[in-house]
């Protein structure tokens, strides 16, 4: 088997070709055709992240430019997006966590990857003195970037001045600031706060004054509150429960807290003699109240209440406090000086299955706020409870998906109304609606036809700052008005080179599975296709599978790719279905949580073979020339349709894809059966395939397996093996490569319908 060594912008890929390579030759009539470079597609600058600050109308955002990953600003009154940091090259470093001081001064952020289960931070440029994850920061006014610290996620106190970051079960501070003389504890390389426990989720009070964080100490957690200027701490209301999300009040008087029961005997993990910190986890450990329990349940086994179970007074779970930071003034006894008390605002009901844990919640006006599951509504909700008591208050009326925490702000004037993004009222796109806090009619805010995201309200409140996304525009920056209205794009500007008059407005098309399921798909139709004349089509499959393309670019990163790289088969003149199937997000619950998935049936692939067959059966589809391609979840689908239905997909991409589940060899279980290994004898389609072999989401494993079923079975296939990538490149140059490459290879089995080399 020949193997090729290429060398892709600087990092190296292996490309494996098994057979006989020959020149691409002209079938079916069509006339030859070049495949043209995916790069112009991929040229424009794309903010990935937005932030506003809380005390001026200043906006930063991450943008990706060909691979250089940079964080730029803009403020009012012409909101002109400038770069303040200079990192030039294709170096594969990503580049997180924007936060922007309550001034707009000051922006700190974090390069470097997240590191892989053995604590190795990705190193894709294959600099031979590793990498680090460090944070840094920049001054909105200009001058050069610095490195800040080593860590993670850093938490920028209110002037700007000072970032915490946790480590080890620890709490870290370093100066933002540069200073010449500066100790360990101030350049995060001693812990800031050290006590007993797991400590971390920590929360600047607005004033900067005091920080809040949660102390796990594995079978109970306490909420601590640490004053900065006396380097004191205090407890709030400390128990035998689980406290954890503090939450601060606008005006730092106050802190919200959730209030869990600790964990009872037949759930705790025994410790180990001594003191040390404890392995477990309040809540989500293997001590946790909720977890199994930690004995061996017996006929005999002790189950009378308290034993397994375990509640707070009146027989409730979940509870609702709220702590006067200055409540422990007049506090005498020694034993509780360091304490702070705290009431009850409100408790769910005994045996409540609808309101069972108040994470991400926020102060909003004289509310506190925050999602909820609710069992059996299809779509996603956020409550709010008045600090006098009370039921909780529902917010969001609208019958929509809001995703994660990027689709919810808050008003700068305390929270007092609520942005978030929604896909209600148009079940295929992202809009920005509003409710004001103390409940009302929501109200949606951005008009037109695009796909409007994570919003960020101005401090003037006239405006709120959204990334937009169109049809043929992609990844923007753009301001809303708060009265409504259309957005305003205001970064970037689309560079020459980028191909906007030769993208197409996919159509949303409705196919049925086998099993009666309706599934919507966006079909991209190229622009010169004429009556009469068939044309090779392609089928696109999401991963996720918690994924919803959309009939515009996407909002999130892979996507905003997978979209221009469909508009740009288009443009060669493939007819390309996306398929939004089952489990994935945006049409509700039943849909997302579809039984007989995965390993227990792998039912989403019936949506997937529903979208091939209808392509077959347009009068527009040559039904003898259909491939597909995805990635992760996507690559999963792909490799499925090759192995189950060779007889269908003549070709296809398979990007670090799933092929096996949990080891399972038994070929009568659903876990085998149900995996492309499954079908294996079926393959006979050849495929391309690509993988870096630092991927953190798939597991490398999964395409060494397959190869090795692949050469056993003497089935084409291309590999691209990228040492040091990770699951989605992070090079530009790797993309470009990987998706010209895959042109190629369309354009041969596809296309061309070349007969497949012989291996050997």
């Amino acid at each position: 088997m020949p193997s090729i060594v290429f060398r892709s912008g600087v990092a190296s890929a292996l490309l494996a070709v098994v057979g006989i390579t020959s020149l691409p030759r002209v079938g079916h009539g069509q006339p030859e055709r070049t495949v043209p470079s995916i790069a112009p597609w991929m040229s424009p600058a794309s903010p990935l992240s937005l932030v506003s600050a809380r005390r001026a109308d200043r906006l930063a955002f991450m943008v990706y430019d060909r691979g250089m990953r940079n964080v730029y600003s803009a403020a009012a009154p012409d909101f002109r997006a400038r770069r303040l940091t200079n990192f030039t090259t294709d170096d594969g470093i990503d580049l997180t966590d924007v936060q922007l001081s309550d001034d707009g001064s000051t922006i700190v952020f974090v390069r470097g990857s997240a590191p892989n289960r053995w604590g190795w931070v990705a190193n894709p440029n294959h600099d031979p003195r590793g990498a680090e994850r460090a944070i840094w920061a920049v001054r909105t006014a200009g001058g050069p970037a610095w490195r800040v610290a080593a860590g993670a996620a850093p938490v920028l106190s209110p002037d700007g001045q000072w970032v915490l970051f946790t480590k080890d079960g620890q709490i870290y501070r370093a100066r933002v600031a540069r200073s010449a003389a500066l100790s360990p504890m101030d350049t995060g390389g001693v812990p800031f706060i050290r006590l007993w426990g797991r400590n971390g989720s920590p929360s600047w009070s607005p004033d900067g004054k005091r920080i809040a964080f949660v102390s796990d100490r594995e079978h109970h957690a306490f909420i601590v509150v640490y004053d900065v200027r006396s380097r004191t701490v205090q407890y709030v209301a400390p128990s035998v429960d689980c406290d954890g999300t503090p939450a601060w009040s606008p005006d730092g008087r106050y802190l919200a807290f959730s209030r869990r029961p600790g964990t009872p005997f037949g759930r705790q993990q025994r410790t180990p003699p001594g003191v040390q910190n404890p392995a477990g986890g309040c809540g989500n450990g293997p001590g946790a109240a909720g977890a199994a329990p930690a004995v061996t349940l017996q006929a005999t086994t002790v189950r009378a209440p308290g034993f397994l179970t375990s509640q707070l007074p009146g027989g409730y779970r979940l509870a609702l406090m709220v702590a006067d930071i200055g409540g422990a003034k007049n506090i005498t006894s020694p034993m509780v000086t360091a304490q702070i008390p705290a009431r009850e605002v409100w408790h769910n009901a005994v045996g409540d299955s609808v309101f069972t844990s108040l994470t991400a919640m926020t102060w909003a006006g004289e509310q506190i706020a925050f999602p909820v599951n609710v069992p059996k509504d299809e779509f996603d909700r956020w409550y709010a409870v008045k600090l006098t008591g009370g039921d909780p208050m529902r917010l969001t009326t609208t019958d929509g998906l809001i995703e994660d925490e990027t689709s919810v702000a808050w008003s700068r004037d305390g929270g007092r109304t609520m942005f978030y993004t929604t896909n209600a009222g148009d079940i295929e796109r992202r809009h920005i609606w509003s409710v004001p806090s103390n409940g009302g009619e929501p109200v949606r805010l951005s008009s037109g036809i695009g796909v409007e995201t994570s919003p960020q309200p101005l401090a003037s409140g006239r405006s709120v700052a959204v990334l937009a996304f169109g049809a043929r525009t992609p990844a923007s920056v753009a301001l809303v008005p708060t009265s409504g209205g259309a957005p305003r794009i205001i970064f970037p500007v689309l560079p020459s080179s980028f191909p906007t008059a030769a993208h197409v407005e996919p159509q949303i098309v409705k196919t049925k599975a086998d099993d009666g399921l309706e599934i919507s798909n966006q079909l991209f139709l190229p622009r010169d296709l004429k009556p009469g004349e068939q044309r090779p089509a392609m089928v696109f499959v999401h991963g996720g599978p918690r994924r919803q393309m959309l009939p515009a670019y996407h909002y999130m990163q892979f996507y905003h790719w997978s979209y221009a790289a469909n508009q740009w088969l288009a443009d060669q003149g493939y007819i390309v279905l996306s398929v939004n199937y089952r489990r994935g997000v945006g049409y509700g619950k039943s849909f997302r949580d579809a039984p007989n998935a995965r390993d227990k049936g792998n039912s989403e692939y019936l949506d997937v073979l529903a979208g091939a067959k209808y392509l077959q059966q347009r009068a527009d589809v040559d039904a003898k020339r259909v491939g597909i391609w995805g990635l992760s979840y996507g690559g999963l689908l792909a490799s499925q349709a090759l192995a189950r239905n060779s007889d269908i997909f003549v070709a296809g991409v398979d990007m670090a894809g799933v092929h096996q589940y949990d080891y399972v060899f038994d070929s009568t279980s659903s876990a085998f059966t149900s995996a492309a290994v499954g079908a294996i004898e079926g393959w006979k389609s050849p495929v391309f395939l690509v993988h870096g072999d630092d991927d953190r989401n798939v597991d490398f494993a999964q395409t060494v397996g397959l190869v090795q079923l692949l050469r056993a079975r003497n089935v084409y296939h291309e590999l691209i093996v990228v040492p040091d990538d990770l699951h989605e490149s992070m090079l530009h140059a790797n993309w470009i490569d990987a998706f010209d490459r895959m042109g190629v290879f369309l354009k041969r089995f596809v296309w061309n319908r070349e007969p497949v080399p012989a291996v050997r």
